[in-house]
């Protein structure tokens, strides 16, 4: 039987045993960001030799030069047009969706006329434009990401970012033709087989031949995370992701098998992803802990599903439907299921979540290949203030003012009466020379 842990909303020590099984260290492995600062200091100083040596020495690749590192368009092509056919038509209707769900996203700029008496003829607003070049990070060898390229590069190309730059490690010379169909798919220019923190500092530093960019997306290892953490400032990053999470509200009328699958897809990441589920239902409660039991050893990633389940995983027995949604939003979950029979009524309840999958269909699955929606989302809490990954994180926004002589008389005797205040004189006299313009 799967140790997992059983909560009661009811129990006096509800909430601490609940912040207890939340709480998860994030702190860095002191070697691991030694070791990363060695590397980008490197990498900053000698380029291309410090990249195809650490590539030689960390991924067993036998290369003398950057030239042997990047793949051309013909590559990526042959091997989308390589994969066998379903796969092939998979691949290309789940980028279809994610573009067309990204493609409802862009930010507009806009500007309107100042309305105040004597200030005709000044504007101001807002204009967005996109990054000029992205770098997209993709785990390598024999893990394959396809959706993680799909997910990060479709919608920068869809924000109209001018340059895509994937790297990603190919351990042993080892190429993954998904993940090289995936980037032909979303448009990216060019691919580096090149990985961890080598890799990320080729792209935030730039080399004779990788060129630098503006930000840094996608998944990574350790050392990948650390890397990113320590460049943000030089480019900008999506974010440092903590472990999958899936939160599960039920009001027990939805297939035990069904629930117990959904917390597994979570719970197969890595042994500290959470998978956590919430229901007023007891009985059922115990019915989705055996339908664990008895499917676990189905599962050839059950020694990962068990490790993820019993250390941080919970079954959550609460008063009501409103207690769960409330406890929801105290987790602020990565994923959300609302796996009842009237979601839409309790979705207004939902503050907090990444990803909310609206009603018993709708499972975490389907959002992290073809919904549409993007599947880089705010873990460890963190959707309580950020949002998943989408258009606007690949453009920015500048304000537009523009101020007539009437609005900078107007404006000057504001600005310079605090400009004195604050002791900044420089800037009252700035306006206050405005202010005889005619």
């Amino acid at each position: 039987m799967i140790a997992i842990k059983r909560l009661a909303s009811s129990d006096s020590d509800f909430y601490a045993r609940l912040d207890a099984l939340l709480a998860f260290e994030a702190a860095q492995d002191q070697s691991v960001d030694d070791c990363v600062a060695a590397i980008l200091a490197d990498v900053k100083a000698r380029g291309d030799a410090a990249v195809v040596e650490y590539t030689r020495r960390f991924d067993g690749l036998g290369v003398a030069s950057m030239s042997q590192l990047e793949l051309s368009q013909d590559e990526l092509q042959r091997a989308l047009a390589g994969l066998p056919a379903e796969q092939r038509a998979a691949l290309t209707r789940a980028a279809e969706r994610v573009r067309r769900y990204h493609e409802r996203q862009p930010l507009q700029g806009w500007q309107y006329e100042d309305p105040e008496d004597g200030m005709r003829g000044t504007m101001l607003g807002q204009k967005v434009t996109p990054l000029d070049r992205v770098g997209l990070y993709v785990p390598g060898g024999k893990a394959s990401y396809p959706s993680s390229v799909l997910m990060n590069a479709i919608p920068a190309h869809v924000a109209g970012v001018g340059e895509l730059i994937m790297v990603v490690p190919t351990p042993a010379g080892e190429h993954n033709p998904l993940v090289l169909a995936a980037a032909a798919l979303a448009g990216v220019n060019r691919v580096f087989t090149i990985g961890g923190a080598q890799a990320v500092a080729a792209l935030a530093y730039g080399t004779e031949t990788v060129p630098q960019v503006d930000k840094i997306v996608g998944p990574g290892n350790a050392y990948v995370a650390a890397a990113k953490r320590r460049v943000f400032g030089i480019v900008g990053i999506d974010m440092v992701a903590g472990p999958s999470e899936i939160l599960v509200i039920c009001d027990g009328h939805t297939d035990p098998d069904w629930v117990a699958m959904d917390l597994f897809s979570q719970a197969e990441h890595d042994e500290l992803a959470q998978s956590i589920l919430v229901s007023p239902d007891a009985v059922f409660i115990d019915r989705v802990a055996a339908a664990i039991d008895r499917l676990l050893p189905t599962m050839p990633r059950r020694e990962v599903i068990r490790a993820a389940l019993e250390n941080r995983g919970a079954l959550i027995l609460v008063r009501d439907l409103a207690e769960a949604c409330e406890i929801a939003n105290r987790i602020a979950p990565e994923h959300l299921e609302l796996s009842l029979a009237d979601a839409d009524e309790w979705l207004g309840r939902i503050r907090h979540a990444g990803a909310i999958f609206i009603g018993r269909h709708a499972s975490e699955s389907l959002g992290d290949y073809c919904a549409g929606p993007n599947h880089v989302l705010p873990t460890s809490g963190s959707a309580r203030f950020s949002s998943p990954l989408g258009v606007y994180d690949f453009q920015k926004r500048s304000s537009l003012i523009r101020i007539s002589p009437a609005g900078a008389r107007t404006l000057g005797r504001i600005a310079a009466t605090l400009a004195y205040g604050e002791g900044l004189p420089a800037h009252a006299r700035s306006a206050e020379y405005r202010l005889a313009e005619d």
